[in-house]
């Protein structure tokens, strides 16, 4: 009995041997296969028909394979997927089926694909869909006459013009691709979005579904009511109405214009941003404001430059330039009507083809159009400075009508490299026609020292003391000088003038101060140079 059980056991090992042979040799030819194949089939779709109401089954002669015509009811189940319609043609060998009418692929939970006809190739993971093409992912409704539709990537695309619609947005285009796992429309030719408020065109275009944002990645318009923005680059939140734009980025309100290289602009609160090369205009007030920065908020209307930050008032014969290192503007509520102030702080300098002025600080006020200038001013009109503690300068038409100087006032010209015609007191007016100085009124210890020619030579110099004085100017230069309330002065000979020329206390000559040209008020002086002038 042993000797038999022992041959049953070298039996039963021999039969297991045998058994890991066949089964080693099987796995082995298999993965010889695998690797004759590069394709393979790990990357195919099993097609499998669940069910319809007839199954007409066609044997092909020359290679055997079925043919089937399904029937009624027709549905197919590619993994995750789903294929249902009324009629189709299926080659189970190409894993290929032909669906007419109500053709219905779905997959997953979210995303369906509707079209009249479609064919699905389950070896390239494929569907070509013709027809009343309608692709609906969660919110996201896809129109178009034909899509192709990659079932592995989920990569949906057209180009015989689509329409989507998104929420409250409608977008259409001539070529678009979908990206479903990105959430992301690319858009291109004659692209066109429309919201509630805006409408938005461009040639190239791409949308997030679900951010709902748009992606400007070409020359792009946006038109509103009350809103246009042009851009080459950017994105537009359609939510939130939040945007930033790049490349000839350019925003219009209806009240203000702004460039720059970049522009943020939120639309429900009205502010925006801009950064480098800003320009604002004011088409209402015929201005700008120009900075490498500014800030803007609509309502209530206000916004701020710095950085290079320049004014530009602009008339017909002249246009008046101010920088200074801030720029403010704002509108005050009246009760006829608002109106606008201007503020500019520290080394304010203006240039106007008349009118020069430099000062710490200012402001401009719209309803009166008077600019007061503030800390150690000066004003350079024709051949004549003017100096004081702060000053007043009111326009009309846009024209200067007169000067108000307050508190040590001063008024000097040159007559030479050595002789300044100097008239100084309380407080001080100057009047202007066509923009020149013709008439000054000095009220409060007067003091003046003027020099009388005789023609081209001179005669001699008048020195005075007096309350009140008169001075009138004849093309930039003192033609009479009238003084009131118990005058008192002297008139020196030229014989006895000396080459140090007298001076009335609290001279000083700041024309290497004088903007000369527009580009000059950019040019910045110490603080100290207001106090002294150069040696004389």
């Amino acid at each position: 009995m042993a000797e038999i059980e022992s041959l049953n056991k070298k039996a039963d090992f021999r039969y297991i041997r045998i058994l890991i042979s066949i089964l080693t040799v099987m796995i082995f030819a298999f993965s010889l296969h695998s690797q004759d194949d590069p394709s393979g089939t790990q990357n195919k779709r099993k097609v499998e028909l669940i069910y319809a109401d007839e199954d007409i089954v066609l044997r092909d002669d020359l290679t055997g394979k079925d043919m089937h015509h399904i029937i009624g009811n027709v549905k197919f189940r590619m993994d995750e997927s789903t294929l249902t319609c009324d009629s189709a043609l299926w080659l189970p060998d190409k894993m290929q089926v032909t669906a007419f009418s109500r053709a219905h692929l779905e997959q997953g939970d979210t995303l369906d694909l509707f079209g009249d006809y479609m064919f699905y190739d389950g070896k390239i993971d494929i569907a070509v869909v013709k027809g009343n093409v309608e692709l609906i992912d969660k919110e996201t409704h896809l129109y178009t006459n034909a899509i192709d539709y990659d079932v592995l990537n989920q990569v949906a695309d057209y180009d015989t013009k689509g329409r989507i619609t998104n929420g409250e947005n409608t977008l259409t285009s001539i070529v678009g691709v979908y990206y479903v796992n990105q959430n992301l429309f690319h858009f291109k030719d004659s692209v066109k979005i429309v919201t509630p408020d805006y409408l938005m065109t461009s040639d190239t275009m791409n949308y997030n579904t679900k951010s709902e944002t748009v992606f400007f990645t070409g020359p792009s318009e946006v038109h509103g009511d009350s809103l246009y923005m042009y851009c080459e680059r950017g994105w537009y939140d359609t939510r939130f109405k939040v945007s930033s734009i790049w490349k000839n980025a350019f925003v219009d309100n209806m009240k203000n214009k702004l460039n720059a290289d970049s522009i943020f602009y939120n639309d429900s609160t009205g502010f925006g941003e801009g950064f480098r090369n800003v320009v604002i205009e004011d088409t209402t007030n015929n201005l700008f404001v120009k900075g490498n920065y500014a800030a803007y908020s609509k309502m209530p209307e206000k916004y701020f430059a710095t950085d290079s930050a320049l004014f530009i008032q602009v008339t017909n014969d002249d246009s008046l330039f101010l920088h200074a290192d801030t720029l403010i503007a704002f509108n005050i509520p009246d009760t006829i009507k608002e109106y606008r102030i201007v503020k500019a702080y520290y080394k304010c300098k203006i240039f106007s083809k008349d009118i020069q002025a430099k000062c710490d600080s200012l402001t401009f006020s719209f309803q009166d159009t008077i600019i007061r200038l503030y800390q150690n001013p000066v004003i350079w009109s024709g051949f004549n400075q003017l100096t004081a503690d702060s000053m007043a300068l009111f326009t009309r038409n846009r024209k200067t009508d007169r000067l108000e100087l307050y508190n040590s006032s001063f008024v000097t010209s040159k007559i030479d490299t050595l002789r300044y015609n100097q008239i100084k007191g309380n407080n001080l007016t100057a009047y202007f026609k066509d923009d020149e100085v013709y008439k000054i009124v000095l009220k409060g210890n007067g003091e003046s020292i003027y020099y009388l020619l005789d023609g081209e030579d001179l005669a001699g110099v008048n020195r005075s003391k007096s309350a009140n004085i008169q001075i009138f100017i004849d093309e930039g230069k003192v033609s009479e000088v009238v003084e009131e309330q118990n005058p008192a002065g002297v008139i020196d000979p030229p014989l006895s003038l000396s080459l140090k020329e007298p001076k009335l206390e609290g001279f000083k000559w700041l024309e290497f101060m004088r903007p000369k040209k527009k580009s000059d008020v950019f040019i910045k002086s110490k603080e100290a140079d207001l106090l002294t002038s150069p040696k004389l």
